[in-house]
């Protein structure tokens, strides 16, 4: 029996799906001489970063919705693998019409894409809500250095998609920790917070320019990567007696 109610993911990403998000054309699209280049080579690495087939995620999805008897999960993983392809096509139709050069490779991606290939379901979506919930903070940032309205939307439309991604991989993370006996589940939250700690460092010392640019030192991007961490993943310190 599966530990939640997958219907209303399912409708979340189906509708998603029917009715894709678009920057509109009449927006102001012109970055100037400085903006490219605080900003070319960090969006190339990004994008590349969006850039998945998703074939070993879907894979294990089909073994766990097997396993659990989670009907819709395959088809929630499809299409959330979905909405990351079609982020990485706007990033690259953006980068297309300024001239920016696509990146084929790069240290930090590989180290990712590596991870992910590891092991099953429950690490791969450690890794990927990592780079989510880092990106969210990198999107918002690069939003904040630019004045091209193009840009600045895209971005605020990358976060909403990946704050539903965040939502519904926490939830399911939190969902197969609860199975595990107590020790483990904090030794697994205290790894996992670590690993996010150490992808934020990796995400700084790749786009420190741009994240300078937005008023972050390597301190204050880790405290805010690792705030959102605690947001989705920690459990709760108030009752909820304790309010009004």
């Amino acid at each position: 029996m599966f530990p939640f109610d997958l219907s209303v993911w399912l409708n979340h990403f189906e509708y998603h799906a029917q009715h894709p998000c678009s920057v509109p054309s009449t927006l102001r699209d012109s970055l100037t001489t400085a903006e490219r280049a605080l900003i070319a080579r960090s969006i190339a690495v990004f994008q590349l970063g969006e850039c998945s087939e998703g074939r070993t995620l879907l894979r294990a999805a089909e073994r766990f919705a097997a396993r659990h008897a989670a009907q819709g999960f395959t088809r929630i993983v499809a299409l959330l693998i979905g909405e990351e392809q079609r982020h990485a096509a706007l990033l690259r139709d953006f980068m297309a019409d300024h001239a920016i050069a696509p990146r084929h490779s790069d240290w930090t991606d590989a180290i990712f894409r590596r991870l992910r290939r590891l092991a099953g379901l429950e690490l791969y979506i450690h890794v990927l809500i990592s780079a989510e919930l880092v990106g969210i903070v990198y999107y918002r940032a690069l939003e904040s250095v630019t004045g091209c309205q193009r840009l600045r939307v895209l971005c605020r439309m990358l976060v909403a998609d990946e704050l539903a991604h965040v939502g519904f991989e926490s939830q399911l993370l939190t969902a197969l920790r609860a199975r595990r006996i107590a020790p483990l589940r904090i030794a697994l939250r205290g790894a996992h917070r670590t690993f996010v700690a150490g992808a934020a460092l990796v995400v700084w010392l790749t786009h420190r320019q741009v994240l300078r640019a937005a008023g972050y030192r390597a301190r204050s991007f880790m405290r805010m990567c690792l705030a959102q961490h605690d947001f989705y993943l920690e459990p709760a310190r108030t009752p909820l007696a304790a309010f009004p």
